[in-house]
């Protein structure tokens, strides 16, 4: 960043322009830096990186300078991924010092991280060698209270701005709903899979449809380096994240297999 210089930090999310947890980002985020926000004009949850590819993208200002607080706000007919690549491709006025994304009604803790519309904005960021902050709290109402993310938000954009944040890996930080929060552990993403996943329903026609639910199982609930473990326990989460999904510690054995 350059001295004397307010940092640009770009915010996005996947719940939506509207929703309650960008408005509150971007309000603590706003103290740090000059803010550009493009979001999704429509809920976009589980799009992962997807791009609008079949149809062209529109952007529409909702607001610019917002009682001068140097705040200029979109919203982009497309997914969370589009948001960023169209914003710093086209509607931003430099490369942004920052990229943060949330704040997600609900988790994005163990596996959920590579559905994760929030996460997708994360990866793009890290794709540009940019400190990238994707942040989600365990309460998927529309008008929950993120009060207790403060602490945390301002503890990771304060370290961004610092530049004490390594930029060779993004951050999946998750933040308990609880009475108390108990602390902060850096862990690793819970391994386990998706059940239950869909509920079989019939609609007024007589015709079978299928509507996407289930829960969590994780492999291993009892290890404490995993975020789940964690997260039920009353602490905010961080899981240091590559959007390289190479397997690196198997290229050598499986090449051996390849050329034997």
């Amino acid at each position: 960043m350059e001295e004397n210089k307010r940092p640009l930090i770009f915010i996005s999310n996947d719940d939506g322009y509207q929703a309650g947890g960008l408005k509150y980002l971007a309000e603590i985020a706003r103290q740090y830096g000059d803010i550009f926000i493009a979001a999704p004009s429509t809920h976009q949850s589980g799009k992962s990186s997807a791009l609008t590819v079949e149809i062209p993208l529109r952007a529409k200002l909702v607001a610019n300078d917002c009682e001068g607080g140097h705040m200029t706000f979109y919203h982009v007919s497309g997914t969370p991924a589009d948001c960023i690549k169209l914003a710093v491709n086209k509607l931003m006025p430099r490369t942004p010092d920052i990229v943060l994304s949330g704040i997600n009604h609900g988790y994005n803790s163990g596996n959920s991280a590579i559905y994760s519309g929030t996460m997708g904005v994360v990866f793009e960021g890290s794709f540009l060698n940019i400190p990238s902050i994707g942040f989600s709290y365990g309460d998927y109402t529309s008008n929950a209270d993120f009060t207790p993310c403060e602490p945390i938000i301002r503890q990771m954009i304060e370290l961004a701005v610092a530049g004490k944040l390594p930029t060779d890996v993004c951050y999946n930080v998750n933040i308990p709903k609880c009475e108390h929060i108990n602390g902060t552990k850096v862990a690793s993403a819970a391994t386990g899979r998706w059940v239950e996943e869909y509920e079989s329903r019939i609609d007024p026609h007589g015709e079978a449809y299928y509507w996407l639910t289930g829960k969590y199982a994780p492999t291993d609930p009892d290890d404490d380096t995993q975020d789940l473990y964690w997260l039920q326990r009353g602490y905010v989460t961080i899981v240091p994240c590559r959007a390289d999904q190479t397997a690196h510690s198997a290229i050598s054995n499986i090449a051996k297999l390849i050329n034997q």
